[in-house]
């Protein structure tokens, strides 16, 4: 995961992208005007910034200049505006941006920029090999977990990958002679947490693959009496 500073003067902006990056399991830092991004950039250098074009004190565009010129643009940078034209967009890009965002921002289209953008960041060659193969082992674990629940789902007896007891969840049966709420609420519960598992605690990939908006998402887990924190666990677990 990303360590990735978001400059934004608005704070409903700083407050979202901070809350479905943190979810994305990355370290966020936040800045809202050019004076905290400049300091956030001399104590330690991001891995990617999401710059705002238009701030009260110094513009984006400006600053992306000045990090340029000195030396200081060593991290992917995408900038992010409302109202910026296309020949700001162009500039921005000439500069050195690695993409340009317009707001409102759609979440598909934020968490494809930075998963690019991070991507294109990696160094190339032997180093770049060696991190790869390093990370194979959390791809395979998270391929068998995914194949363990979905047979288990079909009737399958596949046992668990070591330290993740995902089977008894899968396999759950449920009392049919009780109350339709109750039965109810007992499948939604272990839907999610399938869901949850399966996505390794990420409530955005959740949102997407349930089709319910984030806050409702939220609200429904807990009236559910979900363990957040379960699926995280598992999937730490798991890699």
């Amino acid at each position: 995961m990303a360590n990735i500073l978001v400059v934004d003067d608005e704070l409903g902006i700083r407050d979202l992208l901070s809350e479905i990056l943190n979810d994305e399991g990355h370290t966020v830092e936040l800045a809202e005007n050019a004076a905290q991004a400049r300091a956030a950039r001399q104590n330690a250098c991001p891995d990617l910034v999401l710059l705002d074009i238009w701030m009260p004190d110094t513009d984006g565009v400006t600053l992306l200049k000045e990090w340029r010129g000195a030396g200081l643009l060593t991290m992917p940078v995408i900038m992010m505006s409302g109202h910026a034209t296309i020949e700001t967009a162009v500039e921005a890009t000439r500069i050195g941006a690695h993409a340009f965002l317009e707001k409102p921002i759609t979440l598909q289209k934020l968490l494809k920029a930075v998963e690019q953008a991070l991507a294109r960041s990696q160094p190339a060659g032997p180093a770049a090999a060696l991190r790869d193969g390093a990370r194979a082992p959390s791809a395979v674990a998270t391929t068998e977990v995914e194949l363990t629940v979905e047979a288990a789902m079909a009737g399958g007896q596949l046992p668990p990958p070591a330290g993740l007891d995902l089977t008894p969840q899968a396999q759950r049966s449920f009392e049919l002679d009780q109350p339709l709420r109750e039965a109810r609420d007992a499948f939604e519960k272990a839907y999610f947490e399938f869901h949850l598992a399966k996505e390794g605690g990420s409530m955005t990939r959740v949102a997407e693959k349930t089709g319910l908006e984030r806050t409702h998402l939220y609200r429904k887990l807990k009236q559910l009496g979900v363990d957040l924190a379960r699926g995280r666990k598992s999937s730490q677990a798991a890699t």
